[in-house]
């Protein structure tokens, strides 16, 4: 079992940045591919970004991409989001989640086996 507790939501105004943590507890995190999702009021859970087991590899929705980076430090137990350029449609509860294979990493969210409580991104315009 892995315990996940995401941070670092917040209010922002449009083109600013946020970081987000997710710190996990539990079984051996450093075996699980990380990933970030979000959903947003009146929509499915989105993909946002995820990450190898060794930080090697990482893999990004369009929506994103060039504008956040996912990461993870084995040694603190945290995986992390950073957010820059932020836009009103990344307004969302953004979601860490574990993966237990590893590998391939995945956008689907089925695929993931533990998931955070979610914490708040409200980007005002």
């Amino acid at each position: 079992q892995v315990q996940l507790v995401e941070s670092g939501g917040g209010l922002v105004q449009a083109g600013g940045s946020l970081r987000l943590s997710c710190v996990a507890s539990g079984r051996t995190y450093s075996r699980y591919a990380m990933g970030w999702f979000r959903q947003a009021p009146g929509k499915e859970r989105e993909f946002v970004a995820t990450i190898s087991l060794s930080a090697g590899r990482t893999y990004y929705a369009d929506s994103v991409k060039g504008r956040f980076t996912i990461s993870r430090d084995n040694a603190k137990n945290t995986v992390y989001l950073q957010m820059n350029s932020l836009k009103s449609e990344d307004t969302a509860v953004y979601y860490c989640a574990a993966e237990e294979r590893g590998w391939p990493l995945t956008p689907r969210a089925y695929e993931y086996d533990y998931w955070g409580q979610g914490t708040q991104v409200t980007v005002s315009s």
